[in-house]
């Protein structure tokens, strides 16, 4: 897959962000601001993302530990191996849908709010928020993730599956991406059985805001 073109640099966020240093035990650093596409980019520019908090309210995270996926670290079992033959893999082709199934409100822990989603397709839209999208032979979509790109990072958000292996196999493309274009850090947020048996680690955040730095970094 190719890289993509230059995304829209949006106005600059009107919010002073918080010290991503200063998180308590859970890694919350602030409650509050908006989900504009440069208060977004800040908050990921700067070690943040964010999470709903009750109906309209935006948490704003920066986890110590940090959970990544080394780029030459993935764990590509054989069976997964096999898995990737069975599926096509596409880029960007449908960003809204696999949010949409990502916040499946029936999903254990589904927590992806209207809000969200249509804070995140207009960062899709400006260029920055990029999906990946896994068929099957008879062209249905059944797996996927989503996530942010700036310079030579990837935020991961979020990803579904509906059929085995259909979400690794999406996240396989995403590291084969990264590695063609100039990625040098995948922050998968909070480390998980699920994506430690992927390969992911824990890095401290002192460890992760200076991988960030050097990933976005011109």
């Amino acid at each position: 897959m190719s890289g993509s073109p230059k995304p829209y640099e949006p106005p600059p966020t009107r919010w002073r962000l918080p010290d991503p240093s200063r998180a308590d035990r859970d890694g919350v650093v602030g409650v509050g601001g908006d989900l504009e596409p440069g208060t977004l980019l800040a908050a990921y520019r700067s070690g943040l993302f964010p999470m709903p908090y009750g109906r309209r309210r935006i948490i704003w995270f920066s986890p110590d530990p940090r959970a990544i996926i080394p780029l030459d670290g993935l764990v590509v079992s054989r069976s997964l191996r096999r898995s990737i033959r069975r599926y096509t893999v596409t880029r960007d082709t449908a960003f809204a849908e696999v949010m949409a199934r990502c916040g499946d409100p029936r999903r254990p822990g589904g927590w992806i709010t209207p809000a969200f989603l249509d804070a995140y397709t207009r960062l899709h839209h400006l260029g920055w928020a990029h999906s990946f999208e896994c068929r099957d032979d008879q062209g249905q979509l059944v797996g996927g993730l989503y996530g942010v790109r700036i310079g030579g990072l990837f935020a991961g958000e979020s990803m579904f599956h509906s059929a085995t292996d259909a979400s690794k196999v999406a996240l396989v493309a995403l590291v084969d991406w990264l590695n063609s274009t100039g990625g040098r850090l995948l922050d998968v947020q909070w480390l998980t059985p699920h994506l430690s048996s992927l390969g992911a680690v824990a890095v401290p955040r002192t460890s992760y805001l200076s991988l960030l730095t050097e990933a976005i970094s011109p």
